[in-house]
């Protein structure tokens, strides 16, 4: 049987190293990079091991509507595993022609404890296209100012229609009518034993929201507004049970996308006005007055003996998208034999859930959740996840483990596993949670904790307004945490008034996993096992200017925290307080701040080791299917593979005879990625099939098309600053219609 370090030795093309770096059981390598040389046109290059090798070639420039692309390299592997180069490629990047850096402007950090995802000016942020709080509006008796809103969109997006193209998207705001939309919402389960946190709401079968429109006079003034006398009206086959008004849930319902979706709103906002969604108060159990800390001491310099009965932990994993080299990267640095690894996908990234379940199958102590959420920024769903991933680590017989710890593919521990389980071992009836160091009042407000919000069609709806519950004191701050398992199964197993409440309140608020364990531990009797440290280093920079970032998804505003870069490697160094892990990393953006935490845990990377400056990411995979694929996007992709072969039968230098680098393309790419090189983009890297007109015998292929940079750098005689002389600037294609756009 081959093991994967017989497959790392066996791997002849640059594109087999990427995915067998960083796994556990894979001894550490390190990787250099050849010289630069000459390559001759379609030989056989079995000694080069990585992508990273970069090789100088004819510039060969292939000019598009909106991007040139420079052929670097196009490399093949047959089934005997043998590697070969020539001289074509190709490659597409996002929207420049000229010079183009794909990372962001370097930006000022300010270091902030509050650790929480809402910008800290909210009450400065305008929601007004949310609706006015203290509004109530009856649906049928719209203002005059909503009718014109609601019939000047058909008519501006009918008039982009005829004059662009007719495939424009609409945004998640716009008011859709039932006809024109056919989205529907999957049903995300609940953990063991319940119908969801939000207990289950009955579904009606039909909802119908009617919006009549009035054309506009073919002589009337472009710019000016004509009165309306339209109304909107909400038809039922079942009619609710109470009167649909406030402006926020009229909102709601005009713009969700699915007649489940609506249906769904229309029956919570009519049981919260009715008094049966929310409890009215809510029994406290903490016999301690006020918010319980527990202090902990640090010093991390002491050496402290490793513990008799060291605690083992159960990690939740839960990672989305398509970076799976950078997850495989994380894992290798926090797994050991002794833990336990429960790791769910999100239900839209089947990609990064195929790679996950072949790293499963490796380990013992490694489990793959068989459900899977489609978890959204701020929803409910994100809550719900987590109770039923505990309630499953819970139910595991042959997984005995101490402390849960929740982490994503942007983390990366700054301190190694023994200086944590020893840590851990010191105050294991503890619970590390981090609270937002603000008054209540005011995180109730920012928080958005009392208004009403209900997740469907992947989206956060915000339906009005609602009381905080009388008798707790209610808490919150970042949804890292370290729980103890104690605290864990009190939240999952126990029935009391406390944790019932709270599941139902907070089945319907933004940003659950914010501030549900934070209540429900300060309001419990665990209460005194509250420690206001998550251990973690969280890289806010809250005045970039995060402001209403998630309006697509979310009916409020927040932000995410930015990227690590090596300029912040001294803050994992220089902590007053237990750090063992911070957030966030991209290796898309910077890849070099974790090959300095790698050295400084595990010390330094053997001379040698692959791929050790380069990244790969996945944008298409063949089991995703072309229907995942935009027409441009497809579009360009087959261009690559077809120039790529052209380049190689033109290094035959004409002759007709020569065969050995005449290919035929066939089919669909195999799978496309992004390459990065020392932090720099690189170019896609295009897998295809080809026939070998030689041999004629089905071969892989793999082109690498690099973006060419036009520009021109003059310096003035004796002046030591170089000023840009010339730069050439394409079209951008924003793929919404079609239409290019300077």
């Amino acid at each position: 049987m081959l093991t994967l370090a017989s497959l790392a030795a066996k791997a002849t093309s640059p594109y087999a190293t990427q995915s067998l770096l960083y796994l556990p059981d894979i001894p550490r390598e390190r990787k250099t990079y050849p010289q630069q040389q000459s390559i001759a046109p379609c030989s056989y290059m079995p000694h080069l091991q990585s992508k990273a090798a970069l090789f100088p070639m004819t510039a060969f420039a292939i000019n598009s509507v909106s991007h040139r692309f420079l052929l670097l390299g196009l490399s093949s592997s047959t089934t005997t595993g043998v590697l070969l180069l020539t001289e074509g490629g190709i490659k597409e990047y996002s929207v420049k022609d000229g010079y183009y850096s794909h990372r962001p402007k370097e930006k000022s950090r300010v270091d902030s404890n509050n650790e929480n995802s809402v910008p800290k000016d909210f009450e400065n942020i305008d929601n007004s296209n949310f609706g006015a709080r203290s509004h109530r509006q009856s649906v049928g008796t719209t203002s005059s100012k909503q009718q014109e809103r609601l019939q000047g969109k058909p008519n501006a997006q009918q008039q982009v229609w005829h004059d662009s193209f007719p495939r424009l998207g609409r945004s998640s705001n716009e008011i859709l009518p039932i006809g024109q939309q056919s989205l529907e919402m999957g049903n995300n389960a609940s953990y063991p034993g319940g119908q969801g946190i939000a207990g289950g709401l009955q579904q009606y079968t039909r909802a119908s929201l009617a919006q009549p429109a009035q054309s506009q006079h073919r002589h009337q003034h472009p710019h000016k507004k004509q009165a309306t006398t339209a109304t909107l009206e909400v038809t039922y086959d079942q009619p609710p049970k109470c009167e649909i008004s406030g402006k926020e849930a009229i909102s709601a319902l005009s713009r969700a996308k699915s007649k489940e979706c609506r249906q769904q709103i229309a029956e919570v906002y009519c049981r919260h006005k009715e008094g049966q969604l929310m409890p009215d108060a809510v029994t406290r159990y903490c016999p301690i007055e006020g918010k319980a800390n527990v202090n902990i001491q640090w010093d991390e310099d002491s050496v402290e003996s490793f513990p008799l009965k060291p605690v083992r932990i159960a990690f939740v994993l839960v990672i989305h998208g398509r970076a799976s080299r950078q997850f495989q990267r994380l894992f290798k640095a926090i797994y050991h034999t002794s833990h336990f690894y429960y790791i769910h996908v999100d239900q839209r990234s089947n990609y990064l859930h195929r790679q996950v379940q072949v790293l499963a199958s490796q380990y013992p102590n490694v489990r793959v959740t068989p459900w899977r959420m489609a978890t959204i920024w701020g929803g409910a769903s994100l809550l719900t996840m987590y109770l039923r991933s505990m309630a499953d680590l819970l139910a595991m017989r042959d997984w005995s483990w101490d402390f849960f710890i929740n982490l994503s593919a942007a983390d990366y521990p700054i301190r190694s596993n023994n200086q944590l389980v020893a840590f851990l071992s010191k105050y294991r009836n503890l619970n590390f949670i981090k609270s937002h160091g603000r008054d209540n009042a005011r995180f109730i407000r920012k928080q958005g904790l009392d208004r009403l919000f209900y997740e469907c069609d992947t989206h956060m709806w915000r339906l009005g307004d609602r009381k905080i519950p009388e008798g707790i004191s209610v808490d919150g701050g970042s949804d890292w945490f370290l729980l103890n398992r104690m605290f864990v199964e009190y939240v999952i197993n126990s029935k009391d008034n406390l944790v019932t409440n709270m599941k139902r309140f907070y089945a319907y608020t933004l940003l659950p996993a914010e501030s549900f364990f934070h209540t429900v531990l300060e309001n419990s009797g665990h209460c005194g096992s509250m420690v206001d440290n998550n251990l973690r280093i969280t890289n806010w920079n809250r005045k970039l200017g995060c402001k209403c970032q998630y309006k697509h998804i979310v009916d409020w505003c927040g932000c995410s925290p930015n990227d690590f870069k090596p300029s912040d490697f001294h803050r994992f160094q220089q902590t007053v307080r237990p750090t063992f892990f911070a957030r966030k990393f991209e290796a898309s953006v910077n890849q070099e701040i974790v090959n300095q935490l790698d050295a400084y845990l595990f010390g330094p990377f053997p001379q040698g080791t692959l791929g050790l400056n380069s990244y790969w990411e996945n944008v298409y995979d063949e089991p995703d299917g072309v229907a995942s694929l935009s027409d441009t996007l497809l579009t360009y992709y087959h261009s690559f593979t077809r120039m790529g072969l052209v380049r190689a039968a033109a290094s035959l230098q004409g002759n007709p005879n020569d065969h050995s680098c005449r290919y035929f393309p066939m089919g669909h790419p195999v799978s496309v990625h992004l390459y990065f090189h020392l932090d720099q983009f690189q170019g896609y890297l295009v897998k295809h099939h080809a026939t070998n007109l030689a041999t004629s015998k089905l071969e892989i292929m793999e082109t690498w098309v690099a973006p060419k940079k036009n520009f021109e750098l003059t310096t003035p005689p004796g002046s030591t600053f170089s000023r840009l002389q010339f730069a050439e600037v394409s079209f951008i294609y924003l793929l919404l219609g079609g239409f290019p756009v300077r």
